[in-house]
This record gives C-alpha cells, sequence and structure tokens, in this order.
C-alpha cells in the first residue's frame, strides 16, 4: 500500500488548487439552476447510467441535482481533509483507488457525476427479474451507505451499489458479462491443445519428459478441456 500512497500524495500535491476554487466558484453560481433543471428529469430513487471508455458507471439521484455513486478514491487513505476529498474524483485519484482496492459512497452534482456523458435513466428495470422498490426507499439506502467501502473492480463495484439500493440484491451484469467471456476465451478447445502442445514441447526442448511430469503437463489441459 505504501507505493500507492506515495504516488497519491506525489499527483495530488501536483494539481492545482486555485483551479479546483474557480471551479467550485462556478459550481454554485450555477447550483440553483442545476437543481431545478435536474428535479424535472429526474426523480428521487432514480438509478442513473452514464457510459465510459471501458465501462458502465451508476448512480442513484437523491434530487436538488445529487447522485449518490460509488467510485474508487485513493484519498481517503492518504488524508483525513474532507474538503479534499469532496472535490471531484480526478482520473488519477480513481485509478490508484482501483488498485489499492479502496473506494467510497459520496453525493455529487449531476454534471460531475455524468461527466460530460449522456444519461440514462433506470436502464436496470428492463433487464432485472426483481421489481425496484419505491424511490424513497432507494434514495435512503443511498444515503445510508455513504462514506468509505473496499472496491473491487469485480466484486463490488458501482453496478453492485446501485442494484442493492434499488433491487435489493446486490450483483452486477457488467462483471457477469466479463466473466462469461474470460471463460468462453480460456475454457475452450483451442486454448486447451494449445496448451497441451506447449508443455509438451517444453518438456521435449528442457529433456524432462518423465512420466509424472508428462502427466503434469497434460493434465491442465485435461481439465480445460472437460470444462470447455
Amino acid at each position: 500500500m505504501f507505493p500507492l500512497e506515495l504516488l497519491a500524495l506525489i499527483f495530488i500535491a501536483a494539481s492545482t488548487p486555485l483551479e479546483e476554487k474557480k471551479k467550485k466558484k462556478k459550481k454554485k453560481e450555477e447550483e440553483e439552476v442545476v437543481e431545478s433543471k435536474y428535479d424535472l428529469v429526474f426523480r428521487r430513487g432514480d438509478l442513473l447510467e452514464v457510459p465510459r471508455t471501458l465501462f458502465t458507471h451508476f448512480g442513484i439521484y437523491l434530487g436538488g441535482g445529487r447522485v449518490a455513486h460509488f467510485i474508487p478514491d485513493i484519498l481517503p487513505v492518504v488524508t483525513d481533509d474532507q474538503r479534499r476529498i469532496r472535490e471531484m474524483v480526478t482520473n488519477t485519484r480513481l485509478i490508484l483507488g482501483v488498485l489499492a482496492k479502496c473506494g467510497s459512497v459520496r453525493v455529487d452534482g449531476v454534471e460531475d457525476f455524468a461527466y460530460g456523458s449522456e444519461i440514462l435513466i433506470n436502464p436496470l428495470d428492463k433487464v432485472c427479474s426483481r421489481p425496484a422498490l419505491p424511490g424513497e426507499d432507494v434514495a435512503m439506502r443511498a444515503e445510508k451507505l455513504q462514506g468509505d467501502v473496499p472496491y473491487s473492480l469485480l466484486w463490488y463495484n458501482c453496478e453492485h451499489f446501485v442494484m442493492y439500493c434499488r433491487y435489493g440484491t446486490a450483483m452486477s451484469f457488467q462483471t457477469f458479462q466479463f466473466c462469461k467471456t474470460v471463460r468462453r476465451l480460456l475454457l475452450s478447445r483451442r486454448v486447451a491443445k494449445a496448451t497441451v502442445m506447449l508443455a509438451l514441447s517444453l518438456l521435449l526442448y528442457l529433456r524432462a519428459a518423465t512420466a509424472a511430469s508428462t502427466l503434469g503437463a497434460t493434465l491442465l489441459p485435461f481439465l480445460i478441456w472437460m470444462a470447455s
């Protein structure tokens, strides 16, 4: 953890406080307009989805232009300064948070949450077999879960968080599709054949082809073959 904390301190120290202050001032000036605009579009408890480059990000609308979302963040690990922690999470903070497996459920404005992407409303209602909870219950769950939470890219990410808040079950369709793709790539007959050929060629090259080593070299490909 120490190298990650050191990296975080270096990158955070290199940020420009003046630009952050200007952004916060502009945000406050537009706060009343933003709140009234988004309250006409979203309802309290709505599940919001925004596409990112490699993944989809999710959050729960709380009303007043605010969104609760679970995001990886290294900053709470290296400082207790709540003012700095509440600032918008940069890509550096996010990446280091993923590596350190630490994150937080936080509340940001809709624009900070969307980060310039188009927002979809309640898209998981169409694919989830469970009915959505009442909007007020969804929002209250999201509010209660605010704070630092261990983060896992596969086993507990932003989608697990919103699924629990809205449907009462922590699951991720993104994780399921990723694991399904990996399984299709690794547990295939082609991989099994390539593995056994590579293992036997290596044994012959090293002149270590004994009965025990040959058995070991064919066992893994056999398991892959049976699982494919």
